[in-house]
């Protein structure tokens, strides 16, 4: 008899948790971020993240009728409440959670799998980065590959989860050695690379947290 793993059930108390989780992530790691963008970009990356967070952060849950719909608000206060091109990235990202996840049962590591797969594929679609742009696609394909792979195997959501966390932070590290072809950073041409970009930085604090909180 093979092991009975439990899955967690989609929520929108479950979701909040997350969204919180990383708001205060973000918060702590302000300074941090904008250092990094200061060094390849406009200096504005930690301060217009941990705004659009903290308004994301005050969404109430209780006011969702399930979490789709809470993660598609999140989605939308981004998009209107950060600048540059965060807002309108991360905005994506979670429109794309939101339309994809069901709205009720048990998450399992194929779902969340297809929903991060969703969510980079808005986010290309979006901001018309490739895989080695040195941008936050590295981090989130990476981290989508690896929560491919623990599907494929049989693993739990927690298990892919936690491989799609990994992938991330591998993801992450690998911008530091590519040089820049989108966004500001793009104009320093050679010089952008021995630098770690700040948008990789964010998204893998983003699965980090919820690698942490979800499972």
């Amino acid at each position: 008899m093979g092991m009975l793993i439990s899955m967690p059930e989609l929520s929108t108390q479950l979701v909040s948790t997350w969204l919180k989780d990383y708001a205060d992530v973000i918060n702590e790691n302000t300074n941090y971020l904008t250092d990094l963008d200061r060094q390849i970009g406009d200096a504005d990356h930690g301060s217009n993240m941990s705004r659009g967070m903290a308004a994301v952060a005050a969404l109430d849950p209780t006011t969702f009728p399930d979490a789709p719909a809470l993660l598609k608000k999140a989605g939308m206060t981004l998009v209107s409440t950060v600048g540059g091109a965060s807002g309108p990235l991360y905005g994506t990202f979670f429109l794309r959670l939101g339309t994809s996840l069901p709205a009720a049962g048990q998450l399992d590591a194929a779902t969340l799998a297809a929903a991060m797969k969703a969510g980079l594929d808005g986010i290309v679609a979006r901001g018309k980065a490739s895989l080695g742009d040195k941008t936050l696609v590295d981090c989130l394909s990476s981290a989508v590959d690896a929560a491919q792979k623990a599907a494929n195997e049989g693993k739990s959501f927690a298990e892919a989860l936690a491989a799609a966390s990994k992938g991330a932070d591998e993801g992450r590290d690998a911008t530091v050695d590519m040089i820049a072809r989108r966004g500001r950073a793009s104009y320093l041409g050679e010089r952008s690379k021995g630098h770690l970009d700040p948008g990789a930085a964010s998204m893998a604090m983003l699965i980090d947290s919820a690698a942490r909180t979800l499972a």
